[in-house]
């Protein structure tokens, strides 16, 4: 696999399983501005893999969302469901590298600890409650990141062997993630610091499929005032609820440290999301979490399934 890159390539990639929350709207407003400060373009992606996950109406309701917020895409959209092809190529790639291999063990088991390997030399054949695991190395993975500087983890002592596809069958989030990005080469990531720890994973994997590594910008979290992130586990609202999208706009970029002048509470979208583009410094974004004065966007509390 190669890609080949000349020109700035951003892009956004929600999951269909909930509404655009205020931290969604946050990772988009400043992945699409870095883009076209940069000149640039902005794509889009619907991360619809995870089936179980994926709500009927909540695709439609992102596009809308997002068309309210001024935030048009460039290209086509494109949705992990019809990719399954691109996953199993990589996939193959890498089992003829014997770097995978499967494993019986279950979530229970591990209990969220780095993977002991258990499985690694057992050589078992394909069965359907097997999953796909990728044999790590001790090396530390850095990662530059625009926002938070360095970053380092030993992949092997901190994850352990990762899964590449589920014992469901599904592709897991890593792999599809890198195939993606790689496919439509895209040069720059901008998107949340929970997502930090998914990043050495991704340049490993980045590595081994012969792919060049795109620049990370990790944004800091949205929390409320219990100190929970404002996400789809603690029922965040969607985020044009109860707000118009020149508040949410206006929000975000105060959010986002670009210091907005409040005299663009009466601009259209249109006029901000071109101040926005003008005035864009990614060299602003705070690093660490926040939680908004206002608090106009606070998840909903959480319920006994959260």
């Amino acid at each position: 696999m190669s890609n080949p890159r000349s020109e700035y390539i951003g892009r956004f990639a929600p999951t269909p399983s909930g509404p655009l929350h205020f931290g969604s709207v946050i990772a988009a407003l400043a992945s699409y501005l870095e883009a076209h400060s940069n000149q640039g373009k902005w794509l889009l992606r619907i991360d619809d893999l995870d089936t179980p996950r994926v709500r009927a109406d909540a695709n439609s309701r992102i596009l809308q969302v997002l068309e309210e917020l001024g935030l048009y895409w460039d290209n086509e959209i494109v949705y992990q469901s019809n990719r399954q092809s691109a996953y199993e190529e990589a996939a193959h790639q890498l089992q003829l590298d014997s770097l995978l291999y499967f494993c019986a063990c279950s979530r229970k088991k591990i209990q969220g600890k780095p993977y002991p390997g258990t499985c690694r030399d057992l050589k078992l054949e394909p069965a359907p409650q097997h999953s796909m695991r990728i044999k790590t190395e001790t090396n530390l993975f850095s990662v530059d990141d625009q926002i938070q500087n360095a970053y380092r983890q030993n992949i092997f002592e901190n994850i352990g062997d990762f899964i590449v596809r589920r014992a469901d069958g599904i592709f897991a989030y890593h792999l599809a993630v890198v195939v993606d990005d790689a496919a439509e080469n895209v040069s720059h990531i901008v998107r949340g610091t929970d997502l930090m720890d998914s990043t050495p994973r991704q340049i490993f994997l980045q590595e081994k499929l012969g792919v060049t590594t795109p620049a990370y910008a990790h944004l800091p979290v949205a929390i409320n005032s219990s100190g929970d992130k404002i996400c789809k586990q603690y029922k965040a609202e969607d985020v044009l609820l109860s707000n118009s999208p020149v508040r949410v706009l206006f929000d975000s970029l105060e959010f986002l440290g670009q210091n907005p002048d409040e005299a663009l509470l009466d601009a259209t979208v249109a006029d901000l999301i071109k101040w926005g583009i003008e005035n864009w410094q990614l060299s602003n974004v705070p690093k660490s979490q926040q939680s908004l004065a206002a608090q106009r966007y606070q998840s909903r509390p959480r319920t006994s399934d959260s």
